[in-house]
């Protein structure tokens, strides 16, 4: 199993109390502290306001963070979990995502989707068109992008986006393009695009959802004329770690402290619920038997969510030492 692992900018409320001129600092020093150790990648989210409400708090935006990253690291792939499809014109998008291919070596990832955050979009004036527009514009995006990066070149007469000889030049230097993880479990329209189009999936990280998932995304492979097993399925995780639970706990309060002072008592105790019963939290012994337990159904690839990690890098160093030998 690989892993990756996202770097705190801020959507998450993962910033707060910290300068916004020291920021960047903070980011950068976990990034490259996956970049000495064992990690396969980075990431960062594509969003404009913070979660689950939007606040005054910063929120570093991601292909700008991807350029920088792509110049301050050496190794590891650079990814965003993910790309919202209408946030920019597909054709431009494939050229950003090509040049920080160049400038990172030919590490970038282009991780792409949908689009959810109705607040963001209506806030920024995309509109928040249906859930079946938006992903139309997903099918037709993913089509300029393999095309820019395979021929250098673009055209389609979309419903939603049209293009006429679009030049993406220079190409990514990963040769076929940049891989195109595909983000969601929209089991009719989403999951039959990664069938058509994705080298990676990403989706529900529970045993009984990851399960359910891949045997979807097996059926639309056979319909589609694809081998399911030229996919590989990732999901994302949430973790705090402890050498005991209590450790482990007192790591979550902090992060509760942090989250509260922005959003109240109330919100903060619901966020950290959500962590506290995910699979990622716990000891390492607990955090390993669990992900192995997906990683027997088909799970290749753990993109794990550090709360503290611009804070206290004890969860990831924990997870480093004695998670990540468990499954590899």
């Amino acid at each position: 199993m690989r892993f990756g692992l996202f770097v705190p900018q801020g959507w998450r409320l993962d910033l707060v109390g910290i300068d916004p001129a020291e920021q960047w600092d903070r980011m950068l020093a976990v990034a490259r502290h996956a970049d000495d150790g064992p990690w396969d990648s980075i990431w960062v989210y594509d969003h404009f306001h913070t979660t689950p409400e939007p606040t005054e708090e910063a929120t570093h935006e991601a292909w700008t963070l991807m350029a920088a990253f792509a110049a301050t690291t050496s190794r590891v792939k650079l990814g965003q979990m993910c790309s919202c499809m209408s946030y920019r014109n597909p054709a431009y998008l494939a050229k950003v995502a090509a040049t920080v291919d160049v400038i990172s070596g030919g590490r970038a990832q282009m991780g792409i989707g949908g689009g959810w955050y109705e607040h963001e979009w209506r806030a920024y004036g995309y509109g928040f068109p249906r859930a079946g527009e938006r992903l139309a514009r997903l099918d037709e995006g993913v089509q300029i992008m393999r095309q820019a990066w395979t021929h250098g070149v673009a055209t389609l007469d979309g419903a939603h986006y049209q293009v006429d000889g679009a030049i993406v030049r220079p190409l990514p230097l990963q040769q076929g393009g940049i891989p195109l993880w595909i983000a969601g479990g929209g089991e009719k329209v989403t999951l039959r695009i990664a069938a058509q189009y994705a080298d990676y999936t990403n989706f529900d990280g529970s045993p009984q959802g990851f399960a359910h998932k891949s045997e979807v995304l097996r059926g639309h492979c056979e319909r589609v004329g694809r081998p399911f097993e030229a996919i590989t399925r990732t999901a994302d995780y949430n973790v705090v770690l402890g050498a005991t639970q209590a450790e482990a706990a007192d790591r979550l309060a902090a992060h509760e402290a942090r989250v509260a002072s922005v959003l109240g008592t109330e919100r903060a105790a619901s966020i950290v619920e959500g962590i506290r019963s995910n699979i990622g939290f716990g000891t390492p012994e607990q955090v390993a038997e669990q992900l192995s337990a997906v990683k027997a159904l088909g799970l290749e690839y753990a993109i794990t969510y550090f709360p503290d990690a611009a804070f206290d890098r004890g969860s990831i160093e924990l997870f480093e030492r004695e998670v990540m030998p468990a499954l590899a």
